[in-house]
Protein backbone atom coordinates (compact mmCIF):
# COMPACT_ATOMS: atom_id res chain seq x y z
CA UNK A 1 0.00 0.00 0.00
CA UNK A 2 1.56 3.42 -1.30
CA UNK A 3 0.67 6.49 1.72
CA UNK A 4 1.39 9.88 2.20
CA UNK A 5 1.31 11.01 6.08
CA UNK A 6 0.26 14.63 6.50
CA UNK A 7 1.50 16.22 9.25
CA UNK A 8 3.70 18.43 12.24
CA UNK A 9 3.44 17.22 15.61
CA UNK A 10 4.56 14.36 17.80
CA UNK A 11 1.16 12.01 16.87
CA UNK A 12 2.54 12.29 13.04
CA UNK A 13 6.01 10.91 14.50
CA UNK A 14 4.61 7.89 15.84
CA UNK A 15 2.39 7.31 12.90
CA UNK A 16 5.56 7.93 10.27
CA UNK A 17 7.31 5.81 12.61
CA UNK A 18 4.54 2.80 12.42
CA UNK A 19 4.45 3.48 8.97
CA UNK A 20 8.14 3.15 8.39
CA UNK A 21 7.74 -0.04 10.07
CA UNK A 22 4.97 -1.94 8.89
CA UNK A 23 5.85 -4.48 5.94
CA UNK A 24 2.94 -3.97 3.68
CA UNK A 25 3.13 -0.35 3.72
CA UNK A 26 5.18 2.06 1.48
CA UNK A 27 5.20 5.54 2.71
CA UNK A 28 6.19 7.56 -0.24
CA UNK A 29 5.67 11.10 1.20
CA UNK A 30 5.18 12.79 4.24
CA UNK A 31 3.78 17.16 3.74
CA UNK A 32 4.28 19.26 6.93
CA UNK A 33 4.84 22.68 7.65
CA UNK A 34 7.65 24.57 6.97
CA UNK A 35 9.98 25.48 10.01
CA UNK A 36 9.41 29.16 10.04
CA UNK A 37 5.48 28.24 10.95
CA UNK A 38 6.84 26.17 13.50
CA UNK A 39 4.79 28.80 15.89
CA UNK A 40 1.49 27.77 14.32
CA UNK A 41 1.32 24.23 16.39
CA UNK A 42 2.77 24.61 20.20
CA UNK A 43 3.90 21.11 19.78
CA UNK A 44 5.28 21.26 16.59
CA UNK A 45 7.77 18.54 15.60
CA UNK A 46 10.44 18.75 13.05
CA UNK A 47 10.15 15.55 10.77
CA UNK A 48 12.99 15.70 8.57
CA UNK A 49 15.49 13.27 10.35
CA UNK A 50 12.05 10.48 10.91
CA UNK A 51 11.16 11.16 6.73
CA UNK A 52 14.78 10.95 5.33
CA UNK A 53 15.42 7.37 7.54
CA UNK A 54 12.08 6.36 6.02
CA UNK A 55 12.76 7.28 2.64
CA UNK A 56 10.16 9.17 2.54
CA UNK A 57 10.12 12.66 -0.16
CA UNK A 58 9.83 15.59 2.97
CA UNK A 59 7.20 18.22 0.88
CA UNK A 60 6.73 21.53 3.03
CA UNK A 61 3.51 22.74 2.68
CA UNK A 62 1.39 25.46 4.71
CA UNK A 63 -2.11 25.09 3.36
CA UNK A 64 -2.76 20.92 1.94
CA UNK A 65 -5.54 22.27 -0.25
CA UNK A 66 -3.31 24.20 -1.96
CA UNK A 67 -2.27 23.87 -5.85
CA UNK A 68 1.05 23.08 -4.96
CA UNK A 69 -0.08 20.66 -2.25
CA UNK A 70 -2.47 18.65 -4.33
CA UNK A 71 -0.21 18.60 -7.46
CA UNK A 72 2.10 16.69 -4.96
CA UNK A 73 -0.18 14.39 -3.73
CA UNK A 74 -1.47 13.50 -7.40
CA UNK A 75 2.22 12.49 -8.50
CA UNK A 76 2.78 10.00 -5.90
CA UNK A 77 -0.80 8.66 -6.42
CA UNK A 78 -1.45 7.19 -2.97
CA UNK A 79 -3.69 4.12 -2.29
CA UNK A 80 -4.04 6.20 1.57
CA UNK A 81 -3.82 9.49 3.25
CA UNK A 82 -3.09 10.00 6.87
CA UNK A 83 -3.99 13.55 8.25
CA UNK A 84 -1.98 12.98 11.89
CA UNK A 85 -1.77 16.08 13.57
CA UNK A 86 -2.52 18.75 10.98
CA UNK A 87 -5.63 21.35 12.10
CA UNK A 88 -6.97 22.04 8.61
CA UNK A 89 -10.27 20.94 7.07
CA UNK A 90 -9.45 18.92 4.06
CA UNK A 91 -11.23 19.89 1.10
CA UNK A 92 -12.77 17.98 -1.77
CA UNK A 93 -10.27 17.74 -4.01
CA UNK A 94 -8.15 16.71 -0.93
CA UNK A 95 -10.14 13.96 0.11
CA UNK A 96 -10.63 12.79 -4.12
CA UNK A 97 -6.57 12.18 -3.93
CA UNK A 98 -6.68 9.19 -2.20
CA UNK A 99 -7.84 5.78 -4.01
CA UNK A 100 -8.99 3.97 -0.68
CA UNK A 101 -9.47 6.63 1.71
CA UNK A 102 -8.54 9.58 4.17
CA UNK A 103 -7.36 8.50 7.85
CA UNK A 104 -7.30 10.41 10.70
CA UNK A 105 -6.71 10.51 14.25
CA UNK A 106 -8.21 12.57 17.23
CA UNK A 107 -7.23 12.49 20.58
CA UNK A 108 -11.05 11.85 22.52
CA UNK A 109 -13.85 9.26 22.73
CA UNK A 110 -15.46 10.28 19.40
CA UNK A 111 -18.26 10.47 19.18
CA UNK A 112 -17.67 12.75 22.13
CA UNK A 113 -15.38 16.04 21.90
CA UNK A 114 -15.13 16.40 18.00
CA UNK A 115 -13.22 19.59 17.22
CA UNK A 116 -10.66 21.16 18.36
CA UNK A 117 -8.20 21.61 21.84
CA UNK A 118 -9.65 18.64 23.56
CA UNK A 119 -6.93 17.62 25.60
CA UNK A 120 -6.96 20.47 27.40
CA UNK A 121 -11.00 19.99 27.15
CA UNK A 122 -11.10 16.77 28.50
CA UNK A 123 -9.12 18.24 31.56
CA UNK A 124 -11.66 21.38 31.97
CA UNK A 125 -14.60 19.04 31.74
CA UNK A 126 -13.54 16.57 34.20
CA UNK A 127 -13.65 13.80 31.48
CA UNK A 128 -13.15 10.61 33.46
CA UNK A 129 -12.30 8.31 30.95
CA UNK A 130 -11.40 9.10 27.19
CA UNK A 131 -9.75 7.20 24.24
CA UNK A 132 -8.01 8.25 21.41
CA UNK A 133 -9.03 7.33 17.80
CA UNK A 134 -8.25 6.22 14.34
CA UNK A 135 -11.23 7.27 11.86
CA UNK A 136 -12.11 7.53 7.91
CA UNK A 137 -12.33 11.01 7.36
CA UNK A 138 -15.27 12.33 5.84
CA UNK A 139 -17.23 15.07 4.91
CA UNK A 140 -17.76 16.34 8.55
CA UNK A 141 -15.77 17.27 11.56
CA UNK A 142 -14.25 13.92 12.72
CA UNK A 143 -17.65 12.50 11.86
CA UNK A 144 -16.32 9.64 10.04
CA UNK A 145 -16.47 5.83 10.76
CA UNK A 146 -14.58 4.54 13.53
CA UNK A 147 -11.45 2.35 12.74
CA UNK A 148 -9.90 1.88 16.17
CA UNK A 149 -10.31 2.98 19.78
CA UNK A 150 -8.84 2.63 23.34
CA UNK A 151 -10.06 3.74 25.79
CA UNK A 152 -8.26 4.90 29.33
CA UNK A 153 -9.08 6.61 32.42
CA UNK A 154 -8.38 10.29 33.04
CA UNK A 155 -6.39 10.85 36.55
CA UNK A 156 -8.11 13.38 39.02
CA UNK A 157 -4.28 15.42 38.96
CA UNK A 158 -3.79 15.13 35.04
CA UNK A 159 -2.11 17.14 33.50
CA UNK A 160 -2.12 18.19 29.52
CA UNK A 161 1.67 16.90 29.53
CA UNK A 162 0.39 12.99 31.10
CA UNK A 163 -2.73 13.14 28.88
CA UNK A 164 -0.96 13.99 25.95
CA UNK A 165 1.78 11.21 26.58
CA UNK A 166 -0.84 8.58 27.20
CA UNK A 167 -2.54 9.29 24.10
CA UNK A 168 0.64 8.65 21.87
CA UNK A 169 1.07 5.42 23.84
CA UNK A 170 -2.44 4.88 22.84
CA UNK A 171 -1.90 5.69 19.37
CA UNK A 172 1.59 4.09 19.34
CA UNK A 173 -0.54 0.68 20.30
CA UNK A 174 -3.16 0.91 18.19
CA UNK A 175 -1.70 1.85 14.59
CA UNK A 176 0.16 -1.15 13.54
CA UNK A 177 -2.64 -3.35 13.79
CA UNK A 178 -5.31 -0.31 11.76
CA UNK A 179 -2.11 -0.67 9.09
CA UNK A 180 -2.21 -4.35 9.01
CA UNK A 181 -6.22 -4.55 8.83
CA UNK A 182 -6.51 -1.77 5.88
CA UNK A 183 -3.75 -3.43 4.02
CA UNK A 184 -5.43 -7.22 4.13
CA UNK A 185 -8.87 -5.25 3.16
CA UNK A 186 -9.74 -6.67 6.75
CA UNK A 187 -10.61 -3.21 8.65
CA UNK A 188 -13.91 -3.12 10.33
CA UNK A 189 -15.71 0.67 10.58
CA UNK A 190 -18.13 1.66 12.76
CA UNK A 191 -20.43 4.27 12.25
CA UNK A 192 -20.47 7.27 14.76
CA UNK A 193 -23.77 7.28 16.74
CA UNK A 194 -24.72 11.15 15.96
CA UNK A 195 -27.28 11.00 19.80
CA UNK A 196 -23.35 10.91 21.64
CA UNK A 197 -21.95 13.59 19.30
CA UNK A 198 -20.49 16.24 21.30
CA UNK A 199 -17.85 19.64 19.68
CA UNK A 200 -15.35 21.19 21.37
CA UNK A 201 -14.48 24.84 20.47
CA UNK A 202 -11.01 26.19 19.58
CA UNK A 203 -8.84 27.45 22.40
CA UNK A 204 -6.19 30.14 21.99
CA UNK A 205 -3.74 31.42 24.38
CA UNK A 206 -5.71 34.33 25.97
CA UNK A 207 -7.95 31.59 27.13
CA UNK A 208 -5.49 30.55 30.00
CA UNK A 209 -5.89 33.54 31.74
CA UNK A 210 -6.13 33.03 35.44
CA UNK A 211 -9.40 34.11 37.20
CA UNK A 212 -8.07 34.60 40.75
CA UNK A 213 -11.63 34.86 41.73
CA UNK A 214 -12.36 31.83 41.14
CA UNK A 215 -12.17 28.47 43.72
CA UNK A 216 -8.61 27.55 43.84
CA UNK A 217 -9.42 23.78 42.04
CA UNK A 218 -10.99 25.28 39.42
CA UNK A 219 -8.02 27.49 38.77
CA UNK A 220 -5.79 24.32 39.40
CA UNK A 221 -7.76 23.02 36.68
CA UNK A 222 -6.70 25.50 34.15
CA UNK A 223 -3.35 25.51 34.85
CA UNK A 224 -3.11 21.46 34.42
CA UNK A 225 -5.03 21.69 31.19
CA UNK A 226 -3.23 24.70 29.56
CA UNK A 227 0.54 23.24 30.65
CA UNK A 228 3.14 21.78 28.19
CA UNK A 229 3.04 21.11 25.68
CA UNK A 230 0.34 24.31 25.27
CA UNK A 231 0.91 27.69 26.11
CA UNK A 232 0.26 27.61 29.83
CA UNK A 233 -2.14 29.33 32.33
CA UNK A 234 -1.07 32.82 33.22
CA UNK A 235 -1.78 36.14 34.99
CA UNK A 236 -0.34 39.49 35.28
CA UNK A 237 2.34 40.98 37.74
CA UNK A 238 1.69 44.88 37.11
CA UNK A 239 2.51 45.10 33.69
CA UNK A 240 4.77 41.42 33.69
CA UNK A 241 3.07 38.35 32.98
CA UNK A 242 3.76 35.28 34.75
CA UNK A 243 2.64 31.29 32.95
CA UNK A 244 2.50 28.98 35.73
CA UNK A 245 3.33 25.70 34.42
CA UNK A 246 3.32 23.74 37.68
CA UNK A 247 1.05 24.14 40.74
CA UNK A 248 -0.83 22.15 43.62
CA UNK A 249 -3.62 23.30 46.65
CA UNK A 250 -2.86 24.40 49.63
CA UNK A 251 -5.49 25.40 52.67
CA UNK A 252 -5.21 29.05 53.46
CA UNK A 253 -7.37 29.35 56.69
CA UNK A 254 -4.98 30.91 57.99
CA UNK A 255 -4.61 34.05 55.44
CA UNK A 256 -8.51 34.66 55.04
CA UNK A 257 -7.26 38.72 55.68
CA UNK A 258 -5.60 38.33 52.12
CA UNK A 259 -7.36 39.53 48.57
CA UNK A 260 -8.05 37.12 46.05
CA UNK A 261 -4.82 36.92 43.77
CA UNK A 262 -2.27 37.69 46.29
CA UNK A 263 0.83 36.59 46.88
CA UNK A 264 0.21 35.25 50.82
CA UNK A 265 3.76 33.09 51.21
CA UNK A 266 7.16 32.82 49.41
CA UNK A 267 10.02 30.29 49.85
CA UNK A 268 13.29 29.91 47.85
CA UNK A 269 11.75 27.74 45.22
CA UNK A 270 7.37 28.66 45.50
CA UNK A 271 5.24 31.00 46.22
CA UNK A 272 1.43 30.93 47.31
CA UNK A 273 -1.57 32.29 46.18
CA UNK A 274 -4.98 33.21 47.76
CA UNK A 275 -8.07 32.28 45.43
CA UNK A 276 -11.99 32.85 45.58
CA UNK A 277 -12.04 30.53 48.22
CA UNK A 278 -10.46 29.24 51.61
CA UNK A 279 -7.89 27.48 49.39
CA UNK A 280 -4.84 28.89 47.92
CA UNK A 281 -2.54 27.45 45.05
CA UNK A 282 1.39 27.07 45.66
CA UNK A 283 3.49 27.38 42.86
CA UNK A 284 5.83 25.30 42.23
CA UNK A 285 7.42 25.93 38.70
CA UNK A 286 6.81 28.70 36.47
CA UNK A 287 8.32 31.75 34.32
CA UNK A 288 8.34 35.41 34.03
CA UNK A 289 9.15 38.14 31.06
CA UNK A 290 11.15 39.50 33.57
CA UNK A 291 13.75 37.37 36.17
CA UNK A 292 12.96 37.15 39.79
CA UNK A 293 10.17 35.77 41.85
CA UNK A 294 7.20 37.61 42.70
CA UNK A 295 7.18 40.20 45.42
CA UNK A 296 5.64 39.06 48.53
CA UNK A 297 1.73 40.23 49.18
CA UNK A 298 1.57 41.31 45.21
CA UNK A 299 -1.56 40.86 43.94
CA UNK A 300 -1.34 39.07 40.76
CA UNK A 301 -3.89 39.34 37.56
CA UNK A 302 -4.22 43.05 37.76
CA UNK A 303 -2.05 44.20 34.77
CA UNK A 304 -1.72 47.87 35.69
CA UNK A 305 -0.88 46.80 39.40
CA UNK A 306 1.83 47.94 40.69
CA UNK A 307 4.18 44.83 41.50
Amino acid sequence: MKAILIGAVESTRIALECLAKAPEWDLSAVLTLPPELDARHSDFVDLGPEAASAGAQLVHVSNINSEDALASISAIAPDYIFVIGWSQLCGPRFMSSARQAVIGYHPAPLPRLRGRGVIPWTILLEEPITASTLFRIDEGTDSGPILAQRFFHVAPDETAASLYANHMGALRTMMPAMLHDLAQGTAIETVQDERHATFAARRRPEDGRIDWSEAAKDIWRVVRACGDPYPGAWTFLGSDRIVISTAHLVPLSQHRAAIQGQVVERTADSFTVKCGDDEGLRVSQWRRTKDGPPPLHAILGQKDAMP
